[in-house]
């Protein structure tokens, strides 16, 4: 099969969350499996500056958006036999962040991923690459279900490709003033509730659920929510209407990247027979964030957007009560400066106790995975997340609100002692969360029990083989579907 793949962020070449592990990692699953993918991101200044070995491979291509006419490179580079593509225009691209600034997202960014959009069917063109589907990953890519159908229907060349739309996080819609139609090429037919207006405006999210042939999110749970008003997002009745094109395919991990035994962060490498090794790791970490703590002192780490979805308050409000019951905790992450500067006076309250390191980095993440004993995950919803499958792996076991593909992945211990891999809470507060503390950190102290519970997760698999053959029977079904 042959699977033009699309994001606007890609590990490892940019990222600013989740999206970019899944369309770094999936797309080389897919490969493995036999299948022909290439995948296609912006060329970003951050993807220039690491000194990746990209090459230019066309120059001079033109796409057309409303009454103005944009032309653009294309570079390419192969990680494991997939060819990721690189689609250049400074003026849209060659900029410090990804979406926006810490002030706001860019102004333009209608424009700029219309014109990505409207890049990646033109490159498809272009490299003759007559795929079987063209993916699309949130709002960013949702225009090219629109433009394959209304833009390109009359090019013969697109008339067998079908698409798919995955939903990684339904609130990150897109949404701008009525008046980009023109600039993005859009008729201002399309401007009604049956189509892209929402409230009065414009919403890009709402093109890749209308008129892609197929969608997807990324856990069972997450399609479920995503049909009500609490985590609809205004889309719930769309939704509810498309709910027979929606399936469900559960992200994987790469455990290349993501396992103790091959990690190449982490002082020492282990397993579940080597767990000993752990206690380095532990230490490592306490040295490396500057704790004043000893080995037995339960450790739990967080590495998340600081941001009101990923509960960040119920941290905050149980922060107090965590060091008097004597656990220590290790923050990583950005976000919103509320948010940080609560967590910045824990730390100045506690010394040697809290450490909050408010930055990107991917060597400090795996230290947390590997050195801690708890991770936390108190979201308030979580399309699936990937933390908690990474620290099943570490033997970090995961704490985390019963939602999304968080409820999907985790089994809770406390009631069933033979297949729990983590603990589980069901109300988005503080007294839910510590209820949920205190059960693990009861197991904690028994030595044996932990370290029984600790082998016993080390061995469960969410490798991405399993997601990616989803995907194919996914693929299938759409393309079969269109040739009835």
């Amino acid at each position: 099969m042959k699977i033009a793949f699309c994001s606007s962020e890609v590990e490892p070449f940019a990222k600013t969350g989740g999206l970019a592990d899944v369309s770094g990692h999936l797309p080389i699953a897919l490969s493995a499996l036999g299948h022909k993918v290439k995948v296609f991101l912006p060329y970003y200044k951050e993807i220039k500056q690491k000194g990746f070995n990209i090459k230019l491979i066309l120059h001079g291509l033109e796409v057309r958006l409303g009454h103005s006419s944009y032309d653009f490179s294309l570079y390419s580079s192969v990680v494991e036999e997939v060819v990721f593509y690189f689609i250049e225009r400074n003026d849209l691209f060659d900029r410090d962040y990804i979406y926006g600034t810490p002030n706001g997202d860019y102004g333009d960014n209608a424009k700029r991923f219309a014109f990505f959009s409207k890049a990646v069917l033109r490159a498809i063109e272009a490299l003759n690459f007559e795929c079987d589907v063209i993916h699309c990953n949130d709002w960013q890519t949702a225009l090219v279900p629109f433009y394959l159908r209304f833009d390109s229907i009359n090019k013969p060349y697109f008339e067998n490709m079908v698409s798919l739309f995955t939903i990684h996080n339904l609130a990150y819609q897109g949404v701008f003033p009525r008046e980009v139609l023109p600039e993005i090429g859009v008729d201002d037919k399309f401007f009604t509730h049956e189509s892209l207006e929402f409230y009065g405006k414009v919403c890009f999210i709402k093109a890749g659920l209308l008129y892609a042939n197929m969608l997807s999110t990324v856990s069972k749970a997450y399609a479920k929510e995503i049909l009500t008003g609490e985590y609809g997002w205004g889309l719930d009745n769309l939704l509810k209407y498309k709910k027979d094109s929606i399936h469900a395919v559960m992200n994987g991990v790469d455990y290349s990247v993501w396992s103790p035994q091959k990690d190449k962060y982490i002082k020492e490498n282990f397993d579940r027979d080597s767990l000993g090794k752990k206690a380095i790791c532990k230490q490592e970490l306490i040295d490396y964030v500057g704790l004043d703590i000893s080995l037995d002192t339960p450790l739990l780490g967080i590495v998340s957007r600081l941001v009101e979805q990923k509960g960040i308050d119920i941290i905050t409000n149980s922060i107090d009560e965590l060091v008097h019951l004597g656990c220590a905790f290790v923050v990583l992450g950005m976000g919103e400066e509320r948010f940080v500067n609560a967590l910045k006076q824990f730390e100045h309250k506690y010394p040697g106790r809290v450490s909050i390191n408010i930055k990107y980095d991917n060597a400090l993440s795996h230290k947390i995975e590997a050195g801690s004993d708890m991770y936390l995950m108190p979201s308030r919803y979580e399309p699936c997340g990937l933390n908690q499958m990474y620290s099943l792996k570490y033997g970090t076991i995961p704490i985390v609100r019963a939602t999304g593909g968080l409820d999907d992945t985790i089994i809770d211990y406390t009631i069933d002692r033979s297949k729990g891999n983590g603990f589980k809470f069901q109300n988005a507060d503080s007294k839910d969360f510590m209820k949920a503390i205190k059960n693990v950190l009861t197991i904690y102290k028994n030595k044996k029990e932990w370290e029984n519970l600790l082998k016993r997760v080390m061995e469960l698999d969410f490798s991405w083989k399993h997601s990616a053959e989803e995907y194919i029977k996914l693929y299938d079904l759409i393309i079969n579907k269109e040739n009835q």
